[in-house]
């Protein structure tokens, strides 16, 4: 669960695959008007079109709701919902429905350190034990020298997703004591010398913000940001999502087929992905950003000097590829500023960022040069659904022509359903079936510890092995016997969707030393982070 914002590959990739489909229910255009300007001074329209764009977006990816939030030059252009908030019920989505917006959250943290730079609270280059005493990374050097501002932009040597599993799947820690078992995760880089996305300083950088504020991060972007920038019907908590109300509920490609899936209610990470909001809201939002921190009353929430900081780059991204059929997607540069990626989009800056949580999918851009900004909120777990909408935008205020969004990212939904295939084939065919394990199952059973998780117990039930992770209470598997000492996890809940190789390694006595562990597919998303973990056996 990436608060799901693929790094890097933020401009191309869409997340999983999603295909199959269902019947929609008929658009629904519940717009929403945040100002009244003369018919004269209206802005830009949206593309000519565009509610049956919409609509064939969400057939083709099997998305029951969405909403979108266009402005322009300072205006709304749009702000509408579409689609249903929940399958099987009629209630249409409008402007005020709240979708888990997820990593796009972060810019929110970023926002809120620069209200407390300006205040003169925080440096964005002052360590953070100035402020954190107690913090520590793995490293002396890096917990020394760790500044505000690389809590924002995944430079900090963690590797990719590093420590996710001690919040995702919600786990029995708190937030603090997440923060604290980070000095227990080895670097997977150097101190600054590679871009790999992180969620867990982003937790950190809200234990800044209530140590030098005396509010919760919670409080303080309620009291200081939505409420100033008349975010009325936001929230800031993760589990609002299971508090009823106009909220859409999550959904998510399970077995083949999309069907509502159980929100994500832990809090702890709100700092990295808690905001939840609509298009009404997204719009106000977008337009402080574009307008350098001016509110609608023309006061303001920041100012021209921390917006220069925001849209800065400062860590640059490896670049892949676009995909056949988007060569125009393909950057000059790329690289993360606070809480946002920035590049080049057809000669122009861009700045743009995503996020992911079960059953949300959004994204937002922004293009400064033209005063222009585009949201879309989603609540079935499909980015080439919010790119084809969101890219479609774009190019309709450039001016530029463009391709069949719906049509290649279809083609590109079938191309990576096929990669995946054929390497669950390619690792079938080279399992040798016919070994069998090194010991009796017994032998395999006990309590493994790894420093940064804690404990994962494995015990013989009924003839078969049963994994338990102590401190995440959904992640319950049985291991299925793979070869030779490896067995796969398959949890029981399958809307994990994260089924794991543990490979046990033993002594030159015989006895299981330590246990490694692996996502089974490629599929499988990077906040599993169980490649990270490394189970040492603990004595009875």
């Amino acid at each position: 669960m990436s608060l799901r914002s693929r790094p890097g590959a933020d401009t191309f990739s869409a997340m999983r695959p999603h295909a199959s489909r269902v019947r929609l229910a008929a658009v629904i255009a519940a717009g929403a008007v945040l100002s009244t300007p003369a018919a004269a001074q209206r802005p830009a329209a949206p593309p000519p079109g565009f509610d049956a764009y919409v609509a064939r977006v969400m057939k083709a990816f099997t998305v029951p709701g969405l909403a979108v939030a266009i402005v322009k030059d300072g205006r709304v252009v749009l702000a509408r919902g579409y689609g249903v908030r929940r399958l099987g019920d009629p209630t249409p989505v409008d402007a005020q429905t709240r979708f888990g917006i997820a990593s796009n959250t972060k810019l929110f943290t970023a926002t809120a350190l620069a209200l407390l730079v300006e205040e003169g609270k925080v440096e964005w280059d002052a360590p953070v034990i100035r402020y954190l005493p107690w913090f520590a990374m793995y490293d002396p050097f890096v917990t020394r020298e760790l500044t505000v501002r690389d809590l924002l932009v995944h430079r900090s040597g963690l590797g990719l997703g590093a420590g996710d599993l001690l919040w995702w799947p919600p786990t029995t820690y708190n937030r603090k004591e997440i923060a604290r078992r980070l000095r227990f995760i080895r670097p997977a880089s150097s101190f600054r010398s590679a871009y790999a996305y992180d969620n867990v300083l982003y937790l950190v950088a809200g234990e800044v913000i209530e140590a030098v504020s005396g509010q919760s991060w919670e409080e303080f972007v309620r009291d200081r940001i939505l409420r100033k920038v008349g975010m009325a019907h936001s929230d800031v908590h993760h589990s609002d999502a299971t508090r009823g109300g106009n909220v859409a509920t999550p959904h998510a490609e399970v077995n083949d087929t999309v069907r509502i899936v159980a929100p994500f209610a832990s809090d702890n990470t709100n700092p990295a992905g808690g905001v939840m909001s609509g298009a009404e809201d997204m719009a106000r939002w977008l337009m402080v950003q574009l307008d350098s921190g001016r509110v609608a009353d023309g006061t303001r929430l920041f100012s021209p000097a921390s917006t220069r900081q925001l849209w800065r780059e400062v860590t640059p991204e490896p670049i892949a590829d676009a995909p056949a059929g988007l060569s125009h997607l393909q950057p000059h540069f790329l690289g993360y500023a606070l809480g946002l990626n920035t590049l080049d989009y057809r000669g122009k800056m861009l700045l743009t960022h995503t996020g992911g949580l079960p059953g949300y999918v959004s994204r937002i851009a922004m293009i400064p040069e033209l005063r222009l900004g585009v949201a879309v909120l989603t609540n079935q777990e499909s980015g080439r659904a919010f790119n084809a909408i969101a890219y479609r935008v774009l190019d309709h205020y450039l001016g530029a022509k463009a391709p069949d969004y719906v049509g290649i990212y279809q083609a590109l939904d079938a191309r990576d359903r096929a990669e995946v295939e054929a390497q669950g084939t390619r690792a079938a065919t080279q399992r040798d079936s016919t070994s069998g394990p090194s010991l009796p199952l017994v032998r395999y059973a006990g309590t493994y510890r790894d420093a940064w998780y804690g404990d994962v117990a494995i015990a013989e039930e009924n003839g078969r092995l049963v994994i338990r992770l102590t401190r995440t209470p959904s992640m319950v598997g049985d291991l299925q016997h793979w070869q030779h000492d490896t067995f796969v996890a398959r949890w029981r809940d399958r809307e994990l969707r994260a089924d794991a190789y543990v490979t046990f390694a033993l002594d030159p006595a015989g006895a299981v030393a330590e246990v490694k562990m692996a996502p089974a597919s490629p599929a499988v998303d990077f906040s599993f982070d169980f490649q990270d973990l490394l189970l040492e056996r603990v004595a009875p």
